[in-house]
């Protein structure tokens, strides 16, 4: 995986709510951190770390009709960066999933492709080509991100190392980015 001052690194999602013990945990997501710190000081352009930043009333919250528990809500403990995550290299923080009314698992778009997180124009001002992507979770936001990078007109890399998902097996996540054109790196090697 080459790394230049033309890619970012895009870290999605590593806040409390989805760790170990959060209200809506990946199992052992906390145990990406090292993996994420290393590639965040690999000498990235950028490094945007993404943050779920949902009002209380949320569409995704199964009190108000979704398939989620109450999660990240803007400006809670739950939606801060994980502990252990060093804040240090990230240059950008970008919040998704704002609206009431729709979700945003991907970092570039609203689920329902109307609204833009402005992430595109971001990158395209910092003249990035070719995005990096890690975090959680990797079946539902980091797919997301990765697949709409790739629409985008990114060259896109999942650091698969530095991901887990909501299922235990990736293997159908990793097999679907592989056919949508996205690389997949499994170590850091």
């Amino acid at each position: 995986m080459t790394r230049s001052g033309r890619s970012a690194l895009i870290i999605v999602d590593m806040q409390i709510d989805f760790m170990p013990g959060g209200a809506l945990a990946i199992a052992e997501g906390d145990r990406l951190v090292p993996s994420i710190n290393t590639l965040a000081h690999a000498g990235f352009g950028a490094v945007v770390a993404t943050k779920d930043w949902h009002p209380a009333d949320h569409c995704s919250f199964r009190d108000h009709g979704g398939p989620w528990p109450a999660h990240c809500i803007a400006g809670s403990r739950g939606a801060d960066l994980c502990p252990g995550l060093d804040p240090r290299p990230v240059t950008h923080v970008l919040h998704k999933g704002l609206h009431a009314d729709c979700d945003s698992y991907s970092a570039f778009f609203d689920n329902d492709h109307v609204r833009s997180t402005g992430l595109t124009g971001l990158l395209r001002d910092l003249s990035v080509d070719h995005v990096v992507v890690c975090g959680v979770a990797l079946d539902y936001c980091v797919a997301a991100t990765a697949r709409d990078a790739v629409a985008e007109g990114f060259r896109t890399t999942v650091a698969s190392y530095a991901c887990r998902g909501v299922a235990p097996d990736p293997t159908a996540a990793l097999a679907a980015l592989r056919e949508g054109g996205v690389e997949i790196v499994g170590s850091a090697a």
